[in-house]
């Protein structure tokens, strides 16, 4: 088996006389998660239906573990896991009985159906609701049985299309430690969200989206760093020593320091092992400070750089 999970050249959509998924290269490696992050119709969610066979790309081509998307549907839609932006589960029915249906249509016996719905109920913590009406069920709690059903099979790849949308705080982090042990077990996860902290909590590659092509892939670390240097910011007690701190701060790291209003020093600073050495020269002239912060660039100030647009909004 290959050590790409994803691997897709030149993908291309059109919708009419738009062009959704313009030109898309992926390559995903096994075993990683990946945040896919775009604004509202970069043609996200259209890139990961060609991906998981439900659209045929109108050129280019993508592979699921070496097997081709178009040549090779079957074997692909063996390999995978899709959890969308809306539940598939069936509101009429039990938790139970959802999962005991997606077990039989996955081709288990009546018995490992069981079992293995049991297994994925406790593993969501939705053992005690198995048996309650999907109607007593909270956001959280349908999004979990949604995505115990994808995992059914035990895809190694799972899309996971906005897992945590509309979910609270203490769901959200729930929902995360999930996808993690989903790759601790094996599996290759790639998601969109419309979180930016989701992605850095979560993804060990990003990429970006915008306008059906891909602006960026690369860490959330790496994206960071393109956009921008680590920032030294100091207050300085006394209006008085301001001068004197950004003498000092500028023949250390050799470079310009701007001054605030408020007394605020910032410069950047590649070298972040230079910081003992400032604090420790200020200190020897007794300059006093209110606040010492090293600051990264955001991945908010990374999607804004790359697509002009301050939201991440899923394409309908």
């Amino acid at each position: 088996m290959t050590n790409l999970a994803i691997q897709a050249n030149g993908l291309v959509k059109t919708f009419g006389n738009n062009r959704a998924v313009d030109g898309v290269d992926l390559k995903i490696p096994t075993g990683s998660i990946c945040g896919v992050l775009g604004p509202n119709g970069a043609g996200k969610t259209t890139t990961i239906n060609m991906l998981a066979t439900l659209s045929k790309p109108d050129a280019g081509s993508a592979k699921i573990f070496g097997y081709d998307v178009m040549k090779e549907t079957q074997k692909v839609r063996q390999l995978i896991g899709l959890t969308g932006q809306f539940a598939s589960i069936d509101e009429t029915l039990t938790a139970m009985e959802n999962l005991m249906i997606f077990g039989r249509l996955h081709g288990y016996s009546r018995k490992d159906a069981k079992r293995k719905a049991n297994e994925l109920l406790e593993e969501f913590a939705l053992t005690e609701a198995a048996n309650k009406a999907l109607s007593q069920f909270s956001g959280g709690m349908r999004r979990r049985l949604d995505l115990a059903a994808s995992l059914l099979s035990n895809p190694p790849l799972i899309f996971l299309d906005e897992p945590t949308t509309g979910l609270d705080p203490r769901t959200r982090t729930q929902m995360w430690s999930t996808i993690r042990n989903l790759v601790k077990n094996g599996s290759t996860v790639m998601l969109t969200t419309q979180y930016l902290d989701e992605a850095d909590q979560l993804a060990d590659s990003i990429v970006v989206i915008d306008k059906g092509r891909v602006v960026a892939n690369d860490t959330p670390d790496g994206l960071k760093k393109s956009v921008g240097e680590t920032s030294l910011q100091i207050t300085v007690k006394s209006a008085d020593s301001v001068l004197d701190a950004a003498q000092i701060i500028e023949r250390i790291l050799k470079t310009k320091v701007q001054i605030s209003e408020s007394s605020e020093l910032t410069a950047p600073m590649n070298n972040t092992n230079k910081l003992t050495d400032i604090l420790t020269a200020l200190k020897e002239v007794g300059i006093t400070l209110t606040n010492v912060n090293l600051r990264q660039p955001t991945l908010d100030e990374v999607f804004f750089a790359l697509t002009g647009n301050t939201e991440v909004k899923e394409e309908n």
